[in-house]
């Protein structure tokens, strides 16, 4: 038997290196489908298996998966009930963002970060195209900055195109499994090209007349950093759609709400339309900026974020 790290998931086959640096094609034993939590993946980017070879043949078998330090999915994009895992054992999940060419709203880099922080993932906020910004973009990127630093999360802005803070990304990647992902057309790919210039990844260009992104990368896919560190580079997401998080436990994965929350009247309070509500309280004070806590209401409704959305 052999162990080795899945890299590359293309839903029936799955890419392994082995522990001695060998790629292997394998395919999944069957019964493992019918294992753990519902999932379009039972296997994901980042899992560690045990393989064994198919006689006579080139390609392997998954017999087992090792236990996962974590793991961070999204709703299936079809199928409601089920999950889809983005990938397992990261150490961060960073979300590359756009306020223009195009749009990333906060409701998806909200519903993001809410994920992450249901599974004890540190996340950390890139916002891609400084370059392209007028005084007007600057001053709403400069507002969201502040916020989500100030809260708890690191973010800053970079450019692609200039190289801008390009030397501070890799530094944050340095030696770390990192999750990327983000709309498409946000510029994963150019920047995982700019910080490992190897690998060469295939880039697209922006539809200038929906100002949206094409898809570029069609599965999830690790790739090795020479400096040390993994990239798990996903597929351009239009919506994150939130899976299995607990209306009851929502707050908690906002940061500046969980640490009002033990000042409310009643110990179950929704943050909605209880008396008392120290988060509602803090929302009219200012202390809470009111897109986060409508980003918070619409979670709570079960809305789903598009691109028109805050």
């Amino acid at each position: 038997m052999l162990q080795g790290i899945v890299i590359k998931s293309t839903g029936s086959w799955y890419t392994v290196q082995d522990e001695n640096g060998k790629f292997w094609e394998c395919r999944l034993r069957g019964k493992i489908r019918l294992e753990g939590i519902r999932s379009t993946n039972p296997i994901a980017v980042g899992d560690n298996v045990v393989f064994e070879q198919e006689a006579g043949k080139e390609t392997a078998v998954i017999k087992n998966m090792l236990p996962r330090h974590n793991l961070i999915v999204r709703k299936a994009t079809r199928l409601s009930k089920a999950s889809h895992i983005i990938a397992a054992n990261i150490d961060q999940a960073i979300v590359i963002v756009t306020i223009d060419f195009p749009r990333t709203s906060t409701g998806f880099i909200d519903r993001f970060l809410a994920t992450a922080e249901a599974y004890h993932i540190p996340s950390l906020i890139v916002f891609n195209k400084y370059d392209l910004y007028d005084a007007t973009h600057l001053g709403y990127l400069n507002k969201l900055m502040h916020y989500y630093n100030a809260i708890g999360y690191e973010s800053f802005a970079v450019s692609a195109a200039t190289g801008y803070n390009l030397e501070k990304l890799k530094t944050c990647m340095t030696d770390r499994t990192s999750l990327l992902s983000g709309h498409s057309g946000v510029g994963k790919s150019t920047l995982i090209n700019l910080i490992e210039p190897s690998l060469n990844l295939k880039t697209g260009e922006i539809s200038h007349i929906h100002n949206k992104g094409k898809h570029t990368t069609t599965f999830a896919e690790m790739h090795l950093l020479s400096d040390g560190g993994r990239i798990v580079d996903t597929p351009g997401i239009k919506e994150f759609g939130l899976y299995d998080l607990e209306k009851e436990t929502l707050a908690q994965r906002f940061p500046e709400m969980r640490e009002r929350m033990s000042e409310c009247r009643y110990a179950n309070c929704t943050h909605i339309h209880e008396p008392d509500c120290a988060v509602k309280k803090a929302v009219d004070e200012g202390k809470i900026a009111s897109w986060r806590y409508t980003n918070y209401l619409n979670m709570m409704s079960g809305q789903d974020t598009n691109e028109n959305n805050n």
